[in-house]
């Protein structure tokens, strides 16, 4: 899941937005920047990719359930 936010395109027509949208619309931002998935996600940016997490020993983040999964798909 990306969490950024799309770079400014200089070449884009500017779109001239009603204040009240305008105001929702940065309010929201912040309310999303401030949320825990957020917090979470900039806080793995600090987290080797090649770590244990995300790269488990079985393979899955959940082993029992993926085996299940399997089991359940085969028949």
């Amino acid at each position: 899941m990306d969490l950024s936010f799309t770079r400014f395109d200089r070449h884009a027509p500017l779109v001239t937005l009603p204040t009240d949208l305008a105001v929702l619309m940065v309010e929201m931002t912040a309310r999303q920047a401030a949320s825990p998935t957020a917090t979470i996600y900039a806080r793995s940016v600090r987290v080797r990719l090649d770590s244990a997490l995300f790269a488990p020993v079985n393979g899955a983040f959940n082993g029992p359930m993926a085996a299940t999964m399997v089991r359940w798909k085969d028949e």
